[in-house]
Parts: structure tokens; sequence; C-alpha cells
């Protein structure tokens, strides 16, 4: 099965925000290099909002180019088998946190913003830190913190703050 077809099939399972998943199949479903980020009309993209429950935080990039407070994510990779390989890859790559694990049930929340490249169609995942997890900066950050459940709303925008509850609500 192709990244393509993956992405189809977990937009199709993903119950809430029908309007917006509706949006993402079509573009899908009228690009077949909508995956990519050579797709110059939007790309469907992974991220990962990396959480530590047990301390009621969540570990926050400060973004090299777009210079804001997001969760880890980016760009799909010809090696990524399916959607949620991809985020749990963005994830422990800009976290440098090994043996991180998806939140079980699939996507938290959609969101679709524009950035420098293209229209961005974001698959947010919720990704779990191991106990006594140590973060590293990578090349794509220019910081990396841990920021308490009632924090985020003093650093990060809208779209944070809504994963941040939704996955909570999850947890």
């Amino acid at each position: 099965m192709s990244l393509h077809d993956d992405a189809v099939l977990v937009l199709k399972g993903y119950e809430g925000q029908d309007e917006l998943r509706q949006v993402y199949l079509d573009h899908l479903a009228a690009h077949p290099d909508g995956m990519w980020k050579a797709c110059g009309d939007g790309h469907i993209t992974a991220s990962a909002l990396v959480v530590d429950p047990a301390r009621e935080r969540v570990l926050l990039t400060l973004h090299r180019k777009l210079r804001m407070w997001l969760q880890m994510g980016g760009h799909c990779e010809p090696e990524d088998a399916t959607l949620a390989a991809s985020a749990l890859r963005e994830g422990t790559e800009e976290s440098g946190i090994t043996g991180l694990t998806l939140l079980p049930g699939g996507p938290v929340r959609l969101d679709r913003h524009h950035t420098p490249c293209a229209w961005h169609l974001d698959v947010q995942y919720a990704a779990l830190a191991p106990p006594g997890a140590v973060e590293a900066i990578s090349d794509e950050s220019l910081d990396l913190r841990w920021f308490g459940y009632d924090e985020v709303a003093e650093v990060a925008d809208e779209s944070v703050v809504r994963l941040v509850a939704a996955t909570r609500a999850r947890l």
C-alpha cells in the first residue's frame, strides 16, 4: 500500500472535523502527488505532539524558519510506510527522544495552515514520551522546551492550544 493510500484510509476512518476531513480527501483525490512537498497546491504533512502525561506537560519546538512554538512535524518522506510512521519519525527526529509511542486511536486533530512553501494539510498525532525522556535540539529548531498544559496558550498559537486540548481529552 502506498503512503497516499494509507493517508486516504486514515482520513476516511477519522471521526470529527467532517468538512476539513473532506477537504483533505478531495485534495488527495485531485492530486496523486498530494503527499509530497513538491505538490505546490498543498500537501499532507504529519505531526506529533510529544506528551509527558505523568508530569502534565508537552514538548514544543521553536521552529527555526517560522519562529513559532509548535509540535514536532513536517513533510512526509518516501521511506515513510504510513502516515503514523511519518508522524513518529518527525516526533523522534525533532525531539531527539527515542522510544516515543503514538497515542492509540489514530490522529488527534487535523489542521490546515499556510506556510512559506504551500498549504499544509496537517494530520496531527500525539506521541507519549517514555519515563525519563531527555530531549535534544535538532537542526530544525532554535529551542526545545517542556511546557505545562496550562502554559501552552502563553507561547503558542490557537492550533497548538487546540491540539493540546484534544490530546488531553484523549488521554
